[in-house]
């Protein structure tokens, strides 16, 4: 675990990147009201370790609750999937989430995680062919919000098995949902896709699970500007930006802010921009759902909804969901 005031700054930084998409994309954010900029740019090395200890937070149920409904109903899926099913993972998760998947599957014939970071693919690969030689494991380098190109089916294999698990669903805008299940709809036709939604329910845990006691959240929050340090030339000071993460009912999300603490201005790849106190950067949205609600979201994008599957406290659900036969 990580404090806020050990995350790395720019003491270690690297040369500059002002023609990264991070930059351009910081650049715009900071350029724009709201200030709002998309979650995934938490996930450099320092970021995904950081988040990599929140998975063990006391506070954050998402990650074990998962497994343990994963641990549960893997016999069923296995069953529903048929054997020589051939899985895509949209963005390479946990080893564990798709161990458990494989395990129980009966001859899976070619496992395909498809993720924006090749080193993390290509790490991902070599751990699951060591410990599954059988196993065709096909990484694919690209963007899993838009349509990917995947190899074609192996003859003789079964349906395509879509898996995305973790409630990443709920960092996208409904409209982005529905956009990226009509895109894993096409790439699954005639199969289906196992998904993993965080249920709505009582706020303080909410609350609880995203404002961690250790800091461990808002360390992984502050390191996107020390990140921003390292790698554009920024002077974030992150002593001055504080982690604001809350609730929001009617739109039923969790939503994350980086706000300043004071007057203050900022230099990102040579711009200078200003923050009034109190001012704050939007670096995630994660939306909750219910079941009727999530299932609803799947049939706008064209899936038809099958068995859902969910802990005994209603905290988490993994839904399969048919996708569209043509």
């Amino acid at each position: 675990m990580m404090s806020p005031s050990l995350v790395p700054g720019s003491a270690d930084a690297a040369a500059p990147r002002a023609g990264s998409e991070f930059a351009a994309d910081m650049l715009k954010a900071l350029d724009t009201r709201p200030r709002s900029i998309s979650p995934k740019y938490f996930y450099d090395s320092a970021g995904s370790q950081l988040f990599d200890a929140i998975c063990e937070l006391p506070e954050y149920y998402p990650t074990r609750t998962e497994i343990g409904i994963l641990t549960q109903c893997a016999g069923e899926v296995a069953q529903l999937a048929g054997p020589r099913a051939e899985i895509v993972e949209f963005g390479a998760g946990s080893l564990l989430k798709i161990r458990l998947l494989l395990d129980a599957m009966k001859e899976p014939a070619r496992y395909m995680p498809v993720d924006i970071s090749g080193d993390h693919l290509a790490g991902s690969a070599a751990a699951l062919r060591r410990d599954y030689p059988g196993l065709d494991v096909h990484p694919v380098v690209g963007d899993y919000t838009q349509r990917v190109l995947l190899p074609v089916p192996r003859a003789g294999g079964g349906r395509r098995i879509g898996f995305f698990p973790g409630s990443t669903i709920g960092n996208f805008t409904p409209r982005e949902a529905v956009h990226f299940l009509e895109v894993a709809g096409q790439v699954l036709r005639g199969g289906a896709l196992l998904l993993g939604a965080d249920l709505v329910k009582d706020p303080a845990v909410l609350h609880a699970a995203y404002n961690d006691s250790a800091g461990v959240t808002a360390a992984f929050n502050l390191n996107l500007l020390a990140r921003a340090n390292r790698e554009l030339g920024a002077d974030f000071a992150l002593d001055q930006w504080a982690h604001y993460a809350f609730y929001e009912p009617r739109q039923q999300r969790i939503e994350m802010h980086l706000v300043s603490r004071r007057a203050q201005q900022v230099t990102v790849c040579g711009q200078r921009f200003d923050f009034a106190e109190g001012e704050a950067l939007h670096t995630e949205n994660s939306y909750k759902f219910t079941i009727e609600g999530l299932r609803a979201l799947a049939m706008e994008a064209g899936f038809r909804p099958g068995p859902v599957w969910c802990d005994a406290r209603q905290l988490f659900s993994v839904h399969w969901l048919y996708a569209p036969e043509s």
